[in-house]
């Protein structure tokens, strides 16, 4: 029993108990949940345990996700029950089920978020960080295709990229603030500040939508419908930034 209780011990710290064997070679036989419960004493272990049971019951169902806030949250989600725009119960994140982005990202659609492709070689690399999307292309702008049009198309990304990153630090100013607003507001004596924090809710999808408005602006520029967009992002910019 003490070898046993190494043993699994060992494998649910490595994460490595689910499809765990005996420890024999010849023996391919798995050891059951009531077997560990009754060799492994550990509440903490244990707990482990239960936490690896319930990360491969979640990969193993197709309608179930856990929760993409890289700030953390253990929320498991059903994904036929969130229409676009629903918020996680728990912290109120907005996770995409579409791509691999972590979050919602309209109006900028998941071939956006995840891919940029150059319209005349059909070269493609990634939007969040500039490398290749494929091996035997190592240099954008060294495209032997582009080579006219290289400064021109560099600037325009870079100032693209610009303004999404300005609105993406701006909304983490946005949730800083109404996190400092919900410590200030426990304090006695303080006047309710619901609608300073409504406010900074706004001011945080505001910004969002800014920041992805400008990858959708990004890959719609010639479009006739593009006037119309800018004209409203700009009109959504000038209303955030007095807010």
């Amino acid at each position: 029993q003490p070898c046993w209780r190494e043993y699994l011990t060992t494998r649910i710290e490595q994460n490595m108990v689910v499809n765990c064997t005996c420890p024999i070679s010849e023996c391919r036989a798995q050891p059951t949940t009531a077997f560990i419960y009754s060799i492994v004493s550990s509440e903490e272990i244990i707990a482990k345990y239960e936490k690896a049971l319930l990360r491969r019951y979640v990969e193993c169902c197709s309608n179930l996700t856990w929760c993409t806030n890289p700030q953390g949250c253990d929320q498991i989600l059903l994904k036929d029950g969130l229409g676009y725009g629903a918020a996680c119960s728990k912290c109120s994140w907005i996770s995409c089920f579409n791509c691999n982005f972590p979050e919602a990202h309209y109006p900028a659609s998941c071939s956006h978020m995840s891919r940029m492709t150059c319209a005349k070689c059909n070269h493609g690399f990634c939007w969040r960080c500039l490398k290749p999307w494929r091996p035997n292309h190592k240099d954008y702008y060294n495209c032997s295709a582009m080579v006219s049009k290289a400064a021109w198309q560099e600037k325009r990304f870079q100032d693209y990229n610009e303004r999404c990153t300005f609105h993406h630090h701006a909304r983490e100013f946005a949730i800083s603030l109404r996190n400092s607003i919900s410590s200030i507001r426990e304090m006695p004596k303080i006047r309710n500040l619901n609608f300073v924090l409504d406010a900074c809710k706004v001011l945080e999808q505001a910004r969002k939508v800014l920041a992805y408005s400008c990858v959708y602006s990004y890959y719609n520029q010639d479009t006739e419908s593009m006037d119309i967009v800018e004209q409203q992002t700009e009109s959504l910019e000038l209303l955030t930034n007095a807010l």
